[in-house]
């Protein structure tokens, strides 16, 4: 699955023509805009031991921040454990925006219908905001991440409706961008202090305790997800 991201206009409507499409807002740090983009902030004490592992939110075409924060609980502009350190905008015209049947653009519009197609990006958000308004948080099994999953499913986006935990994850990991130097810095100096004091006090053994909670922790969301249908959100 292809994940490469890029900056482009914005519409509601079908994408089998042109579109016409609002432009963006710019990305704007100091106000917490981020217009379309995926954004994703460290847990305190999980990602001292896992740095891959965050908090994770998805943004409206104004820039508002959107994140399953708790149960029953999906946040607007208020997000969750800190400042955005890292974000990764979305080009809408990856997505399948059909005001009908006819005019699906993606290769499984039947699929897409049943699951929830929108008919604009702030559509699809809004539809997955109310569904995880009534979800339990959990963790393991139902999190930011399953909430992020849902909103690119009903956005189709990239043609696909297989977004999950995991993908999603390394979507942001691997193409996300970090907004400034200190957000780097404040997501991997608690690790590397970790990392240090764990060392001196239990030795190298540390650091293979830590790499066994890492492997656990794939190993649980990789089997749930791609063996265990329906486990997962």
């Amino acid at each position: 699955m292809e994940v490469e991201a890029g900056f482009a206009g914005d519409g509601v409507g079908s994408n089998n023509g042109p579109q016409d499409m609002w432009s963006l807002g710019e990305i704007d740090p100091k106000r917490a805009r981020f217009p379309c983009c995926i954004v994703w902030t460290p847990l305190p004490v999980v990602s001292w031991l896992a740095p891959y592992i965050g908090h994770v939110g998805i943004c409206q075409e104004d820039g508002a921040v959107l994140d399953f924060a708790g149960s029953n609980l999906v946040s607007v502009d208020n997000f969750a454990y800190g400042s955005v350190a890292r974000y990764l905008q979305l080009d809408r015209k990856k997505c399948c925006l059909p005001v009908n049947l006819a005019e699906h653009v993606c290769k499984q519009s039947y699929n897409h219908s049943e699951l929830g197609a929108a008919i604009s990006w702030d559509d699809a958000l809004r539809s997955s905001m109310r569904r995880f308004q009534h979800k339990y948080y959990n963790l393991f099994t139902c999190n930011c991440h399953s909430f992020v999953a849902s909103c690119l499913n009903r956005l189709a986006y990239n043609g696909s409706l297989e977004w999950n935990v995991l993908n999603v994850a390394a979507l942001v990991w691997f193409h996300g961008r970090w907004v400034d130097r200190m957000s780097s810095v404040r997501s991997f100096l608690p690790v590397l202090t970790v990392t240090c004091i764990g060392i001196l006090m239990a030795g190298w053994s540390f650091l293979l305790g830590m790499a066994a909670f890492s492997a656990l922790l794939i190993g649980w969301f990789v089997f749930t997800v791609y063996c265990v249908k329906g486990l997962v959100c």
